[in-house]
């Protein structure tokens, strides 16, 4: 992951792409007075890809007996690193509507596969994972997401919240095409 700047510059094209989403991104459908799920209500987890070497798979579940919202774009952060992966699409952060024990989907790629990753990634010993920017989140040791040497980071990318896995691991594969093979 790159060093403060990255997170500057990230708020900086987050906010230039808002302007350019499509209409149907923008415009959250879900009802204004749906609350922010509590996180006492959530249980996320994450692992391992079982079908995409280099990505860890993502879930989030609402054991509240209500709907809630939580982010549109899960918040990973790596270790005592300074910022988040980016979402994939760039869309600015919305809610999305977890009904009453549904759950959602994600995927993150954690290295790029750019000339600099090689020589610049970094190494971490835990990943956290939240629904929702202002809560604590999840940590998850290194070692429970088959990484026992550390997870690698460089310029980690996360696909918004999906319906399904496969879907999730789908939309990250139409991301990032072309960018070879994935490393965790």
């Amino acid at each position: 992951m790159r060093a403060r700047h990255v997170t500057a510059a990230t708020a900086a094209a987050l906010a230039l792409t808002a302007l350019a989403v499509p209409a149907s991104w923008a415009a959250d459908a879900t009802p204004a007075a749906l609350p922010r799920c509590a996180e006492k209500d959530l249980t996320v987890r994450a692992g391992l890809s079982d079908d995409t070497e280099g990505v860890l798979d993502l879930s989030v579940r609402n054991d509240a007996a209500k709907a809630c919202l939580v982010d549109r774009v899960p918040t990973v952060l790596y270790g005592d690193l300074d910022g988040a992966a980016l979402p994939l699409p760039t869309v600015p952060h919305g809610g999305y509507t977890l009904g009453a024990h549904d759950t959602a989907y994600a995927a993150v790629r954690s290295v790029s596969d750019s000339a600099d990753a090689a020589k610049e990634a970094r190494t971490v010993m835990y990943v956290t994972v939240s629904a929702v920017p202002d809560h604590d989140g999840r940590r998850f040791p290194a070692l429970n997401l088959g990484a026992p040497a550390g997870v690698q980071v460089w310029e980690p990318v996360t696909t918004l919240w999906q319906s399904s896995p496969a879907r999730a691991e789908q939309v990250l594969t139409e991301q990032v095409s072309g960018q070879g093979k994935l490393a965790v």
